[in-house]
């Protein structure tokens, strides 16, 4: 029996630990450059100064932003502790890119009614949940019918960044709106059950088969999912996943012009306005952190230097 490729290897220790697609493929890529830059030596041949080596360049000679280095650093170490078990001693500290300190940009909620007026109804109502409930645009498109709990008008992400799970507001502007989209749902879900199609994409292959007929179940539909079937990239099985995210960035970028915003617009600016309007509207920072899924507030602060844009909210002596 030939020996399992390293590459192969890597894929099967992220999917034992669940990974996500999105992340098997970007490190997959990470440790492919690794490899081509010391001219496709074997990890096993190499260690930690060829890693320092790999990062330096990555900074200095192709200038990425310090979170590009730290995912190609965080996919060296998985390929290492978890593939070659080997435990790595570099100090990414000391080579680290230093990290950028950019604001966000932040619509006022003139231009964030603007630019969701802009788009077409079902993507607007995406963006309504982005700014609405501060989702990121994944977790909005992942989201399945048994997420929203109109009762409580909650919504709830699982698996969101980090691997945690977290409650944020539904909007009860919203509901009326939702139950619309469910009943479009609805619609499609029951032309595929009667064409005993095999129903939509599950969280990991882990679920699939712990719950083999979930896919085929209301509670698990996607709240958007995509006009066709497409092949799950893992396995090449038919489902119908969700909309695609590319989808809605090309819409929200082409509104925000449509809309004469003169400001970077992409689905990610609405959760930043989610948090800077909460914090406008005086609400504290610990809820903010919390319906966000921020790990630590000083993430969650950098909206509070947002609200002081203008020399930290200081009058300025030209004006009266």
């Amino acid at each position: 029996m030939p020996p399992v490729k390293l590459l192969d290897q890597v894929r099967e220790q992220l999917r034992l630990k669940h990974y996500s697609y999105r992340t098997e493929e970007t490190y997959i890529h990470w440790i492919k450059r690794y490899i081509l830059f010391h001219n496709k030596r074997h990890p096993n041949e190499m260690g930690d100064d060829e890693i320092r080596a790999f990062l330096i360049h990555l900074a200095e000679k192709e200038e990425v932003a310090a979170s590009t280095q730290n995912q190609a650093f965080s996919a060296l170490l998985f390929l290492y502790r978890h593939v070659l078990h080997k435990e790595l001693m570099v100090d990414f500290k000391s080579i680290g890119a230093s990290r950028s300190k950019h604001l966000p940009t932040v619509l006022t909620k003139e231009e964030t009614q603007r630019v969701i007026d802009y788009l077409n109804r079902e993507y607007q109502l995406v963006a309504k949940m982005l700014y609405g409930s501060g989702l990121r645009v994944s977790e909005c498109l992942r989201l399945r019918v048994k997420d929203i709990d109109f009762d409580y008008k909650t919504v709830t992400i699982y698996d969101g960044k980090g691997e945690k799970d977290r409650v944020t507001v539904l909007p009860e502007s919203l509901i009326p709106l939702l139950k619309v989209q469910l009943d479009r749902v609805r619609r499609i879900y029951e032309s595929d059950k009667n064409a005993q199609l095999p129903g939509v994409s599950m969280p990991s292959s882990a679920l699939a088969r712990k719950y083999p007929n979930a896919s085929r179940e209301w509670p698990w539909q996607y709240l958007f999912p995509a006009s066709e079937y497409s092949s799950e990239p893992r396995t090449g099985e038919k489902l119908r996943h969700h909309v695609h995210p590319s989808n809605i960035q090309k819409a929200v970028r082409q509104a925000g012009r449509r809309a004469g915003v003169d400001k970077p617009v992409s689905p990610h600016t609405f959760r930043h306005c989610f948090a800077t309007h909460l914090l406008q509207n005086g609400y504290d920072i610990r809820t903010v952190q919390e319906l966000l899924g921020h790990k630590d507030v000083r993430t969650t602060m950098i909206y509070t230097h947002v609200l002081n844009r203008g020399g930290l909210a200081v009058k300025s002596p030209l004006d009266p």
